[in-house]
């Protein structure tokens, strides 16, 4: 379509929801239209930056998918290699339609979406941005091209945006693969193109994320619309679980596979060599229609390794991996076993950074919820004026702004499972006080709802404050202290931790798995305190692994600040940041040149000149 004036496309959005048959987008682009009009109440005449969220929200709202994006980001990377030159940007967003990771074209076209704010940390949500390619598609759940005046707010107009949904290893929406140019010269057939690339793309990452949630079984895959459709099974041959279009094909559910169907209803096995090798195998559906030939390949391990039938794993096994080697946490997940799965409320206690959610969620996979929602919620991440709606939820109307269906509110979305409170100690008085209703009664009554709604979950809090102090003190009530503390697990600091160095090791693995550290970077990383606990480290060594020089990691590219206990000579520091500041303005700034003076690489240059704090 031709670039609109903000006046005629306005007039054309509006036509749309009178009916009016002159439309030429594409049906799906007009049911958007009316959508946000009729939906949404959004005005396709306001002008405005979307919102975007602060560092410290975006570090809140990405900590879920951390794992997922160390994971997807090299197929990112390549994707964004590819369509570098045509200028478009890169990003990933959660299902919420928040960017958490951005790749930027060259810097002409970069400095574009710089100005827009499309870029880490904003939110193109269809409620909010109307029609645009992400949040369109996350409403829909399907691939999309919204090019220029497809866009429902006429300010996008310069903007075409393929988008692809990403779903995990259970076939739920996780988030969205989004390219989006600002070229006027690509027509729609180019960016017709460049979504193919897209959706490729984003299935290979799906895959990456099926194969890496089951690691530990075998996969076999089933021929179908778009490309294969991944299934994971045991030594038994039992389904242990199947992506969004294995399950489509196939007819599978959440109850079938967690009832452990047997694989053999699917593939028709030959001989017995397919479990020690890759196979090719006939696949047919239950009903016995062929499906076509699929391979099945062996999990990356021993065969012995796995669990048969008589041996189940351990549920507790995460939580055993949690407390590694150290005492305190050892008796702690042994008094967690002991309790099993009566319904006792637990307090978990520790410095931000310890790794509150990351236990919180073990234990709920440890316990007889975890088929059903874990839901969390971070007291201090939300506004006071919010927790209450998002907490306890609200009838239709029963506030300005509140949606027209109303919102089930996080408890009830809980029910049945497990609701996780982090920062608890943050949380007002008098959402206290509701909340020690719904422990004492099981109910919760929504705002504005003329009756309570019935509730069955079990609540995990955490918190880095004296709870115990802070109900003495009157700041935080007594009463539910004491109900919140069934069984309180203090998560020590990293540094406190008898098992430091194994912890160290281990993410080092995980995040720099094709590096290895040098002996100074051990040393730092040994003896550094870790303000910022699992969290900073992982963080640290997530950066070093990118850009550490022949597979080395140095005390260089560790982003480890000075700070309390630190190993580190002043002088010496001073003299170092001195010989830099000299190189730097001996070679007029130019840091290639002061590198090679310095026989440093630019990369180390340019770290070293940001520790030191060297104004560049």
């Amino acid at each position: 379509m031709a670039s609109l004036s903000a006046s005629n496309h306005v007039a054309r959005v509006l036509s749309v929801a009178n009916h009016v048959a002159d439309v030429d987008a594409e049906s799906r682009i007009a049911t958007s239209w009316r959508r946000c009009l009729i939906s949404h109440k959004l005005d396709p005449a306001r002008q405005g930056p979307p919102q975007t969220l602060t560092e410290a929200e975006v570090r809140h709202v990405a900590e879920p998918m951390e794992e997922t994006i160390r994971l997807l980001t090299p197929e990112l990377d390549d994707l964004a290699r590819v369509l570098r030159d045509a200028g478009y940007c890169v990003n990933l967003a959660d299902a919420n339609a928040t960017m958490l990771f951005s790749r930027l074209p060259g810097e002409a076209d970069a400095r574009m979406f710089m100005d827009w704010k499309i870029y880490t940390g904003s939110n193109f949500a269809e409620t909010f941005e109307g029609t645009n390619g992400l949040g369109t598609c996350l409403a829909a759940q399907k691939p999309i091209l919204v090019h220029r005046d497809e866009h429902f707010r006429a300010q996008w107009h310069m903007f075409s945006c393929a988008v692809a949904p990403l779903f995990d290893q259970a076939g739920r929406l996780a988030g969205a693969i989004n390219i989006t140019s600002c070229r006027e010269d690509l027509e729609r057939a180019a960016h017709q193109l460049a979504l193919a690339v897209t959706m490729e793309a984003t299935r290979r990452m799906e895959g990456a994320i099926f194969r890496d949630y089951f690691r530990n079984a075998w996969i076999a895959t089933v021929p179908g619309d778009g490309g294969s459709g991944l299934l994971a099974y045991d030594d038994d041959r039992r389904i242990v679980g199947a992506c969004r279009s294995a399950r489509a094909l196939l007819g599978l559910t959440d109850g079938l596979i967690a009832s452990g169907i047997d694989l053999s209803r699917y593939i028709k096995f030959d001989h017995h060599a397919v479990r020690h090798s890759d196979e090719i195998v006939d696949l047919r559906r239950a009903d016995g229609h062929p499906l076509g030939q699929g391979h099945v390949a062996p999990p990356p391990r021993a065969k012995s390794s796995t669990p048969r039938r008589n041996e189940p794993v351990d549920r507790f096994d995460a939580l055993h991996r949690l407390a590694g080697r150290d005492p305190g946490l050892v008796k702690s997940v042994k008094r967690l076993r002991s309790i099993g799965d009566r319904n006792l409320p637990v307090l978990l206690h520790g410095e931000t950074g310890v790794g509150k959610d990351v236990f919180a969620r073990a234990i709920h996979a440890a316990s007889n919820r975890a088929r059903n929602n874990y839901v969390a919620l971070n007291c201090a991440a939300m506004p006071e004026s919010l927790i209450d709606a998002e907490l306890f939820g609200y009838e239709a109307g029963a506030f300005t702004g509140a949606r027209r269906d109303g919102s089930k509110g996080l408890i009830v979305q809980a029910d049945g499972g497990t609701l996780f409170l982090d920062e608890i100690g943050d949380m007002p008085i008098a959402l206290q006080t509701r909340l020690l209703r719904v422990l004492e009664n099981r109910e919760v009554w929504p705002l504005g709802a003329l009756k309570p709604v019935p509730v069955d979950i079990r609540l995990i809090s955490a918190t880095h404050r004296d709870l115990g102090r802070m109900a003495e003190e009157g700041a935080f009530r007594a009463d539910l202290y004491f109900r919140l503390r069934g069984v309180e697990v203090r998560l020590p600091a990293l540094r406190e931790r008898a098992d430091r160095d194994d912890i160290i090791r281990q993410i080092a693995r995980e995040e720099a798995p094709n590096c290895r550290l040098s002996v100074e970077a051990w040393s730092l990383l040994s003896a550094y305190p870790y303000p910022g606990n699992m969290r900073q480290l992982r963080h640290a060594l997530r950066l070093a692994g990118c850009t550490a020089e022949d597979g080395v990691i140095t005390d260089a590219d560790l982003d480890l600040p000075p700070f309390g206990g630190r190993a580190e000579e002043p002088d010496l520091a001073a003299a170092e940041r001195a010989t830099i500041v000299e190189a730097l303005r001996k070679h007029g700034g130019r840091v290639t040149e002061a590198a090679r003076a310095l026989k440093l690489s630019r990369a180390t240059l340019y770290r070293k000149i940001k520790q030191l704090k060297i104004p560049f």
